[in-house]
């Protein structure tokens, strides 16, 4: 056999060889040292799970968007990973930031455009009333009371969130309210002449 067929028959022997996948620091390291496919294998693998994640986090219609978003910043982070976690949780946790940032973004800034025809203007004059006069009511209340009845009743506070966020017994924020409500009650009562 001639030499150059040994040297054939060699290079088909080494490629059929199976490559040893390299590990997820493996491929994070390769993406930061210069090649070009790592970081794409290294989403490969992971991609469902991160895409479920997502779909978890945030809302369905930004769930893709989030993912994108996570992805670029990994991309674009992977020099400063100092392996002090596994690639994956890395991954994962870049996902969760990516959504709750766009859940922020939503929250502040999410509108929705009105039509006149679907929104009929309502004349509001007696709620108004009602609230001005519930308002002047409970500035009439002793301090306590009217402090108890706002958390309670108003912000949907617990007895124990009261409590704690006015500094005083349970028992004292139960009674505070129950006292202003029967004096509100009397208050707000219309008068028979």
């Amino acid at each position: 056999m001639s030499d150059a067929r040994r040297v054939a028959n060699v290079r088909t022997v080494v490629s059929t060889e199976p490559a040893i996948p390299r590990s997820d620091a493996q491929l994070l390291d390769a993406h930061v040292a210069g090649d070009r496919y790592a970081f794409a294998e290294l989403f490969g693998r992971h991609r469902d799970r991160l895409a479920r994640v997502a779909r978890r986090t945030c809302a369905p219609e930004d769930a893709a968007d989030a993912l994108q978003d996570a992805m670029l910043a990994a991309h674009r982070c992977a020099p400063t990973f100092r392996h002090q976690c596994a690639v994956g949780s890395w991954l994962h946790r870049i996902v969760v930031n990516a959504c709750v940032d766009r859940l922020r973004h939503n929250k502040i800034h999410h509108t929705s455009p009105l039509e006149d025809s679907a929104h009929p203007a309502v004349d509001h004059g007696d709620r108004l009333d009602a609230t001005l006069m519930v308002h002047a009511a409970m500035a009439q209340l002793p301090a306590g009371q009217r402090a108890a009845l706002y958390a309670v009743e108003l912000h949907g506070y617990s007895i124990a969130d009261t409590a704690t966020l006015l500094g005083i017994p349970q028992g004292t924020v139960k009674s505070r309210a129950a006292r202003g409500r029967q004096r509100l009650a009397s208050l707000l009562a219309p008068t028979h002449s």
